[in-house]
């Protein structure tokens, strides 16, 4: 692999041998079979586990990908990211801090707790807080509020997006966890009375169907100080970017998080779907789809991609081994 380290520290890469190196990553881990998908959504459980694709998108527009880059899958919680900016621009920081923490937890990402003081959620990435977010989206009705939900993937994806309605359906119909954490919050004023309103929007928000290369554009987005490097368009507000990656960094793996962190050292995002979205700031987005989920919910050949990307780029936050 040919990496230049540029006199002002940009990373530099050779195109052809980054495009043999997704290569080489895919063939590596097409054959891995460890993992199960999510059955917990009837409808996520006939998934092809065989799917896979990996794709890097950078801060330039430039576009690597290899495998099923063009198949649609429900982006599910990785969306969660991507509300938690657009509460942030409707409310701002200060307020968004008195519904959701931004506290990293051990926990599963669907367990139905509150911070014990606070009586927050912990943070904006698992289940509760995410609810708790989707809450704080601004709009006259439902349809509004949907309306400017799918507007905002349109501006980090640089396409229109739509809700697959029978994933959405499934969500809905066996989503009583969710419904549990909804009504906990309500007892503690986290959310308002208007609950299932709030749990639709959330569950259309899991079902917005995307593909690999749309992970990818979306993370370089973020990467790129909120712009979309493909069509140019400012996707949310610049000021948010460090707090949207900062729970991304701390908080976006689930309670693989502390790990990830150690090992991998860039902000990113997983979900039950299979895609982990990673962001390089400054440099590039990541997007890995792969369907086998470990214990923790996370991407079994994602997580595996992810971490040899960072060893062999260099991407590690805290890498000042050169």
């Amino acid at each position: 692999m040919m990496i230049n380290q540029a006199h002002q520290g940009d990373l530099e890469i050779d195109p052809s041998p980054l495009k043999a190196f997704l290569k080489d990553l895919h063939s590596q881990y097409k054959s891995v079979r460890e993992g199960a998908v999510a059955k917990y959504i009837p409808e996520l459980a006939k998934v092809n586990p065989d799917l896979f694709s990996i794709c890097i998108v950078t801060v330039d527009g430039q576009v690597y990908k290899v495998g099923d880059y063009d198949q649609l899958f429900t982006i599910q919680s990785i969306s969660k990211v991507f509300a938690y900016g657009l509460a942030l621009e409707d409310h701002g920081l200060d307020y968004v801090l008195t519904r959701v923490g931004v506290e990293p937890t051990g926990d599963a990402f669907n367990a139905i707790v509150l911070d014990e003081q606070s009586k927050r959620p912990y943070n904006p990435m698992v289940n509760a807080g995410a609810i708790a977010t989707t809450s704080l989206i601004k709009g006259s009705g439902p349809t509004e509020r949907l309306n400017r939900m799918l507007d905002m993937f349109r501006r980090y994806i640089g396409r229109d997006v739509f809700v697959d309605i029978s994933v959405f359906t499934s969500e809905r119909s066996t989503g009583h966890r969710n419904r549990a954490m909804a009504h906990l919050m309500l007892n503690f004023g986290m959310i308002d009375r208007n609950i299932e309103e709030s749990l639709d929007l959330y569950f259309q928000q899991c079902a917005v169907m995307v593909n690999c290369q749309d992970l990818a554009v979306m993370a370089a987005t973020l990467a790129n100080r909120g712009i979309n490097p493909i069509t140019k368009e400012q996707a949310v507000d610049k000021r948010y970017i460090k707090d949207i990656l900062s729970v991304m960094y701390t908080c976006g793996m689930y309670n693989f998080a502390g790990e990830w962190a150690y090992k991998i050292g860039i902000p990113a995002k997983s979900g039950i779907c299979g895609g982990i979205m990673a962001v390089v700031p400054n440099k590039m987005g990541i997007g890995v789809f792969s369907p086998l989920l470990d214990v923790r919910g996370n991407s079994v050949r994602g997580v595996r991609v992810c971490e040899e990307l960072s060893q062999r780029l260099g991407l590690h936050l805290f890498d000042c081994s050169g």
